[in-house]
């Protein structure tokens, strides 16, 4: 849990060295208590932004670092070599800059519409997007030397089943049909990214888990707010 919550967090938390993998099955109880302890923020006037900052801050930009370098760098005529180069560049350019406009602005209308418990459709939509990433890590190869490959190879098998369940459970929290919606949502945002990273890239990198948590997290928002 530790390692998790200094992974995924910029909490100075000491914790014991490890692959990234072996604390997979945290990922989305951290997801759990973001969504607690930013739930208190959307009844007030500028809640849903309040929120989204809030998260940044926690989260350091990790995912939505992953979303920018993922759409700056994934796009056709391009080879493969050229987009994992991309891929490993710090810098932002216009079409990363451009999804992360998308994502925020996204986020930020559907967490305005929602209508309901938001300490159980908060903790629900950031555990399902960080269960998503081990769910995508356990499905698909990873590529490159970095992260995600580390990711990869230390995730126990039982990871992926697991995180599955823990969706199945998160989406419970929204209630009847909501849960399905979500679920059904979900299972094709990250059916086709897998399509996607595997046509172009071969697998998946560290950046594709931030895009899959950023993309997650619109989807199961967006569900939420539109039910």
């Amino acid at each position: 849990m530790r390692q998790a919550i200094q992974f995924l967090t910029v909490i100075p938390i000491p914790a014991p060295p490890g692959p990234p993998g072996k604390s997979a099955w945290a990922y989305p109880i951290i997801g759990v208590l973001l969504g607690l302890g930013v739930a208190a923020l959307l009844p007030l006037k500028f809640g849903p932004l309040l929120i989204l900052i809030a998260l940044a801050l926690i989260t350091g930009g990790l995912h939505e670092d992953g979303l920018a370098d993922a759409f700056d760098a994934i796009r056709a005529n391009r080879t493969r070599e050229k987009m994992l180069l991309i891929l490993k560049d710090s810098r932002i350019g216009a079409h990363g800059a451009l999804a992360l406009i998308a994502s925020f602005v996204f986020r930020w209308q559907a967490l305005s519409a929602l209508h309901g418990n938001p300490w159980l459709q908060l903790p629900a939509a950031y555990g399902i997007c960080r269960a998503a990433m081990v769910v995508i890590v356990a499905i698909t190869p990873a590529v490159g030397d970095g992260l995600g490959k580390s990711f990869s190879e230390s995730l126990p098998q039982w990871a992926g089943p697991l995180a599955i369940f823990q969706i199945v459970l998160l989406a419970a929290l929204a209630g009847f049909p909501t849960a399905l919606w979500l679920l059904g949502a979900n299972a094709v945002a990250l059916l086709l990214l897998r399509q996607w990273f595997v046509i172009r890239l071969g697998g998946v990198t560290g950046d594709c888990l931030g895009a899959v948590e950023q993309i997650s997290e619109a989807v199961s928002l967006g569900v939420m707010a539109c039910l």
